[in-house]
């Protein structure tokens, strides 16, 4: 890349450098004399040509929108079209979240995110007595067809894109998302959305799993078949590396777990029948925006690179589309403090920058009170808005890969690269990910300790809990749940089951229970019962009976 007389008039100042750098830092005592990354990278003092890691132009970076997308997945990226800002928001009844839904799109939020409360995520209805007391706190609570209909009241479904944070019963939230837009005159063709469904995830880092990694597979692999016939723009899973990073694990860990998890998905799509280049192309991912602010920019374009080599490498993928890396952010929650809350406004609008510098394709920014209760409507107001200033005022978005190049950035991206693929390797050892999910979870929680230990010593300085602390008011304007939310969603669900066609809905149940014992597509006989308002704990509990379900092992 550089000539002979460039390098040889280089070093010749950075010796010069070198000797006022030593005298400098004399007279600077008060910071550390080694940096890092909190990944554990050492930093150096300054990049350059003589110590960036042999970076490769041609191979490791080439032009945005061109194998291996280290630079972006599309040629001019946010000078054609800004990321999709996509606010998540889900609490209490699905009118309550309708009318939030409403109020950011007016905003000018582009996308929809839909929190589910526990219940829904675990596969159980609101009138069930396990669902007590968990009704519609941490999102919505959807039991039938019925409260779909009235979360998506008066929404362009053949306009917005809707994401859903749904893994274990994510089929039967599909089939209520596609059979809703069918009574609205849309057709399956024209939706364009997400489905998380990423169980390894659950398995590794999170807990919202049902049923074991069997069956679980299948019902993701079932998705992708139906999808990639009937619901074409869809994009079927969400791999999931926020969770995993929430956990407490490294950005490199982050990278390596998530797409490991990618590769078991790759594998089991493709033993079940499917062409690589099928379904591929629908796949996207789901990572984390922490606080190491150019460690995070080289993870998502490190991230890029390496699912890139091992789809053309390890799996032959053909098509372009199956090459690319797409990923939506969030800010990271686990970085919120509860300790002067109006911080977390600056944290969080750096996360941000940090995605969109380093590629996004969407992004949810946190709100500032979330580390007290979930956002108001004045808090998610600030955080939407803080996208609009990355997006509109700051200059950003004007050019495509700001930072690519940078010899910083590269070297952490080659780094952060290397020691991922070390830890696939390790993983594919061992069988795959679903045979290493105690593995995974050990590296996540030795990282957590590791981290948190930091923070209790204060190696690692946190704004308002080990530094710069102060006397602060009660917080006021906390958005609070009806704790009668879930009186009312279990009086709406009685309402649901009298009438209803008891009699269809037990014969369809049946022909679910038969379909699960044989090795055909789930999806058909899950939104034949979605339609006669057969409910999400019905369903499930179908499903529970047939597959059984899983039971974490407790790791030390």
């Amino acid at each position: 890349m550089y000539d002979q007389s460039f390098l040889e008039k280089f070093r010749e100042t950075k010796a010069q450098f070198d000797s006022k750098l030593d005298a400098q830092n004399q007279k600077r005592p008060e910071r550390q004399a080694e940096f890092s990354t909190d990944a554990g990278m050492s930093i150096k003092t300054v990049y350059t040509p003589d110590n960036n890691s042999g970076l490769n132009y041609d191979k490791d970076l080439g032009l945005p929108g061109s194998y291996p997308f280290t630079r972006g997945v599309q040629p001019n990226m946010y000078r054609g079209r800004y990321w999709t800002m996509r606010q998540y928001a889900g609490f209490g009844s699905a009118e309550e979240t309708n009318n939030r839904f409403h109020y950011l799109l007016e905003q000018g939020q582009t996308g929809l995110s839909v929190a589910f409360d526990l219940p829904t995520q675990i596969g159980y209805d609101s009138d069930q007595s396990i669902s007590r007391g968990e009704v519609g706190k941490v999102g919505v609570a959807i039991d039938s067809l019925k409260d779909m209909e009235t979360l998506l009241a008066g929404l362009p479904m053949d306009k917005v894109s809707t994401s859903m944070t749904i893994n274990a019963p994510a089929a039967v939230l599909l089939a209520m998302y596609v059979t809703v837009a069918e009574k609205q005159g849309v057709t399956p063709d024209k939706l364009n959305g997400t489905i998380q469904n990423d169980i390894l995830k659950e398995y590794v880092a999170r807990g919202t799993y049902i049923f074991p990694p069997g069956p679980s597979m299948r019902l993701i692999t079932d998705i992708f078949k139906y999808c990639a016939k009937n619901i074409p723009s869809w994009n079927t899973i969400s791999i999931s590396g926020y969770h995993i990073r929430e956990a407490g694990s490294t950005a490199v860990q982050e990278v390596a777990f998530t797409l490991a998890d990618g590769i078991a998905y790759v594998k089991a799509a493709i033993d079940a029948g499917l062409d690589v280049d099928e379904f591929a192309p629908r796949l996207s991912f789901f990572f984390n925006a922490h606080l190491n602010f150019f460690e995070e920019v080289a993870k998502f374009r490190a991230a890029r690179r390496l699912w890139a080599r091992i789809m053309k490498e390890r799996f032959g993928a053909k098509n372009p589309k199956s090459l690319m890396l797409r990923f939506h952010t969030q800010t990271a929650g686990c970085t919120l403090t509860a300790q002067q809350p109006d911080v977390n406004i600056m944290r969080v609008a750096y996360q941000a920058l940090s995605a969109v510098l380093g590629g996004t394709q969407s992004l949810h920014t946190n709100s500032r009170d979330e580390a007290l209760a979930l956002p108001s409507e004045h808090s998610v107001l600030i955080a939407l808005r803080t996208q609009q200033v990355v997006g509109y005022e700051i200059g950003v978005a004007d050019t495509v890969d700001p930072l690519g190049g940078s010899f910083f950035v590269e070297n952490l991206t080659n780094e952060i690269e290397a020691g991922a693929a070390k830890y696939i390797e390790k993983i594919d050892e061992m069988g795959g990910a679903p045979q290493a999910i105690e593995y995974m979870q050990k590296e996540i929680h030795s990282s957590a300790y590791r981290y948190q230990q930091d923070i209790e010593s204060g190696k690692k300085a946190v704004i308002g809990v080990n530094q710069f602390l102060m006397e602060e008011p009660k917080p006021e304007g906390l958005l609070r749940v009806d704790p009668t939310v879930g009186e009312r969603q279990s009086a709406s669900l009685a309402k649901v089951k009298a009438q209803r066609d008891n009699n269809k809905v037990q014969a369809l149940l049946g022909d679910l229970r038969k379909a699960a014992g044989t090795d055909e597509n789930l999806m058909p006989f899950i939104i034949a019962a979605v339609k006669e308002y057969a409910t999400l704990g019905e369903i499930c509990g179908v499903l529970r009976e047939e597959f059984g379900e899983y039971k974490q092992q407790i790791v030390f």
